[in-house]
């Protein structure tokens, strides 16, 4: 399940992430891959844990927290410290698929990759190539969004970023361990959820509201691991 959230960071914030990362040092990104991701992966990151890396990422937090289109598609659990890159062009990354644990910083707890995440911060026109491409079982889905932008998918997709020609793609990204391990799962509570939206908007009054409310409270009681 693929879902786009628009409007994560506002533009004003957006500028000022930018700015922090003209001031910033970058490093080699293969420092945050897997094994076999590393062989395929060539950009630049925000070393994580430095300062500019957790005063961005507590940014990129704020907005999760205030989207509720985010909280319906995701159901979060836990949510890895946002991550920074920056392709230029010749750089790309290569099919992989995501590490399905990674420890979580500064202690030993470790994290479910569940969901992975990639929040735009470049303006889609400001360069060329750069496209995230997610594979399931429909084909490829090649994604590019307005910056402030945000795109989740199930973490388990064989995916890639395609090379840039021109300018550079900044972005976040992370990952989420939802409270719903199960991606069908997590596909009917989101579908169950916007119909139930829907219908408040449209039959406000309708006693369906408060039957359809209780039979995604007990789906989610049942399939779920606050």
């Amino acid at each position: 399940m693929m879902v786009h959230i628009p409007q994560v960071l506002s533009a004003e914030q957006v500028s000022h992430c930018r700015e922090v990362f003209a001031r910033a040092t970058w490093e080699d990104g293969r420092g945050t891959a897997g094994h076999q991701s590393a062989r395929v992966k060539k950009n630049l990151q925000l070393p994580e844990g430095g300062p500019e890396a957790r005063a961005l990422g507590d940014l990129v937090l704020g907005g999760l927290e205030k989207s509720p289109l985010f909280i319906s598609a995701v159901l979060p659990r836990r949510v890895f410290p946002p991550l920074f890159n920056r392709y230029e062009p010749h750089m790309a990354f290569g099919s992989h698929v995501d590490n399905a644990i990674r420890p979580l910083p500064g202690g030993a707890e470790r994290l479910r990759t569940d969901v992975s995440a990639t929040l735009f911060l470049s303006e889609p026109d400001s360069y060329d190539g750069g496209e995230l491409v997610v594979e399931d079982t429909y084909g490829s889905h090649a994604v590019k969004l307005p910056a402030g932008d945000l795109i989740v998918y199930p973490a388990s997709s064989l995916h890639h970023v395609t090379p840039i020609t021109r300018g550079a793609r900044l972005a976040s990204f992370f990952w989420v361990q939802s409270m719903v391990r199960d991606v069908s799962q997590r596909a009917l509570l989101f579908d169950l959820d916007m119909a139930i939206m829907r219908l408040n908007q449209e039959v406000p009054q309708s006693p369906s509201l408060v039957m359809l409310t209780g039979v995604y409270h007990n789906l989610l009681r049942q399939w779920s691991d606050p």
